[in-house]
């Protein structure tokens, strides 16, 4: 199954919490992380270390997940959530809770349950059915909360005398349930409304717990937990006179002990569920929660903790003490993950670098391209134009013999009425020819054009010459009068007596195009 078609409801409660395991170390997306669970048989301690070590696509982790896993757990409904009691130990002293041979407690990640599925609605027939003993009981609580109000000793009273001083965590149902981050809002606020301090004298995270665990955990920072109860007459000096104590607020404070302090009212659904499953009897609680590789590679674990009243120094001290005991094993943890962050660092430059060196090779090998596609095209088109002017080559000599044959020959002394044109050449030469009266004016443009193949020896020596199929000729001179300067175009036809007369002298002038002019300024 794809991990984008995946639908994380309907995972078992052990792979959801292998995978929140899994994200709140490697901090990964939920695409990347779920195919590789799949892969290591949902284990989160080998995903990890392939993870860290990078090898899980080189070592293949299923038949080591296969080896290390526990026996598959039966059938569980796909519609049952994860809640606090889920992941609180069933023997306060059995291995689920407690490090292998070392003392320590495994904290748990709690996330809290949506308020909708901690309680299920019952049908309407049963609702119909217990709705007196419901108003009863209604009726009972009022009376009893006014009596309370009243006499405040007594649920104080009736509370040891039931429970004795060690007692459970109790929850008011009454107070509205919000999403984790609101309640921690809102547990700060009343905290400084109830002790008159200013925002930030403590840093509380301003988040919820599941929050704080998962940014202890990636960071290798230390977890101060703290829960209060209001029912328990030692919160309000154990708040002042320890919580708000400057030696307690400075070592909060000091950045060099990495301390994330997070707090809670068991009034409130997600304190309440910490609470439980932490183990609390007696408040005020305060524990320390660090993470422990000497448990497993993903454990979180209490290090020390404190119930009841408690003077500042003597926590501080406890807690100082049990970090010296774990700073060894932390600098250890830290140092690895720098190497492998280096390691990933180093290796993300490599790829980056041989990424630029093919980009510039691929643009290196694109230009080379487009240069030779360019210099192919510049040279068929070269060819091309050496073609065409050699085509129109050919067809101007075969024009000019096919038209020096169809010139009529010059009169004769014997004829009368003929047209005679002095023309001076461009080399310089002046020749004198005459016409007949019904000539036109292109004859006499062919005579020019054609005038170095009219001699006797040409004409009697040249084989017929046909006329070069779709050729036009086009003229490259002009006829032109030199006084008064008049130009007799070819375009314009008409018979030459009747442009020029019977006698001219006329000059030929060259037709200069752009592309001569072109090639004259080249040379």
């Amino acid at each position: 199954m794809a991990s984008s078609a995946l639908d994380i409801t309907s995972l078992t409660e052990d792979q959801q919490l292998a995978l929140q395991q899994y994200t709140s170390v490697t901090d990964q997306e939920l695409d990347a992380a779920l195919p590789l669970l799949q892969k290591c048989q949902w284990n989160a301690q080998i995903a990890i270390t392939r993870f860290f070590d990078g090898d899980a696509d080189t070592v293949d982790p299923v038949a080591e997940a296969a080896r290390a896993a526990p026996p598959p757990p039966p059938a569980q409904s796909a519609r049952r959530a994860e809640t606090l009691m889920d992941s609180i130990p069933t023997r306060p002293g059995g291995s689920r809770g407690r490090g292998a041979g070392n003392g320590l407690e495994v904290a748990p990640r709690v996330v809290p349950t949506p308020e909708s599925q901690m309680t299920q609605p019952l049908p309407f027939p049963f609702s119909i059915l217990l709705l007196p003993f419901n108003l009863t009981y209604t009726i009972f609580q009022r009376v009893f909360g006014a009596v309370g109000y009243i006499f405040p000793f007594l649920p104080r009273l009736l509370s040891r005398f039931y429970s004795g001083r060690a007692s459970q965590p109790s929850r008011d149902s009454g107070r509205r349930p919000l999403n984790p981050r609101d309640t921690a809002a809102r547990f700060i606020r009343e905290f400084e409304e109830e002790y008159g301090v200013t925002h930030g004298t403590l840093p509380f995270h301003e988040g919820g717990y599941a929050q704080a665990f998962d940014l202890a955990k990636r960071d290798l920072k230390y977890l101060v937990v703290v829960l209060l109860s209001p029912e328990h007459d030692d919160t309000a000096p154990f708040v002042r006179d320890t919580l708000l104590s400057p030696e307690f607020v400075n070592f909060a404070k000091q950045p060099s002990n990495n301390i994330v302090l997070w707090a809670g009212t068991v009034q409130d659904a997600e304190a309440y569920q910490v609470a439980s499953a932490l183990n609390v009897t007696r408040f005020p609680y305060a524990c320390l929660i660090v993470h422990t590789p000497s448990v497993s590679s993903t454990a979180m674990s209490k290090i020390a903790t404190s119930a009841g009243p408690i003077t500042a120094p003597d926590l501080i001290t406890k807690m100082q003490t049990a970090m010296q005991e774990r700073s060894q094993e932390l600098e250890r943890i830290r140092s690895q993950r720098q190497e492998q962050q280096a390691s990933r660092n180093l290796r993300q430059e490599q790829e980056s670098a041989y990424e630029r060196s093919l980009a510039a090779d691929r643009e290196k090998a694109r230009k080379r391209k487009e240069e030779e596609a360019e210099k192919e095209k510049t040279e068929r088109e070269e060819r091309e134009r050496a073609e065409q002017k050699a085509n129109a080559a050919r067809n101007l000599a075969q024009w000019r013999r096919w038209r020096a044959q169809s010139i009529p020959a010059e009169p004769g002394p014997e004829a009368k009425d003929v047209v005679r044109i002095s023309l001076r050449l461009p080399s310089g030469d002046r020749v004198v020819r005459k016409f007949t009266p019904e000539a036109e004016l292109e004859e006499l443009y062919a005579f020019v054009e054609c005038y170095d193949l009219l001699g006797e020896e040409a004409q009697t020596s040249e084989k017929e010459v046909q006329e070069p199929p779709g050729y036009e000729h086009e003229y490259k001179f002009r006829l032109v009068s030199p006084m008064p300067r008049e130009a007799y175009e070819v375009e314009k036809g008409g018979r030459i007596r009747d442009r020029i007369g019977r006698s001219g002298n006329l000059i030929v002038e060259k037709i200069v195009s752009e592309e001569d002019e072109d090639k004259e300024e080249e040379q």
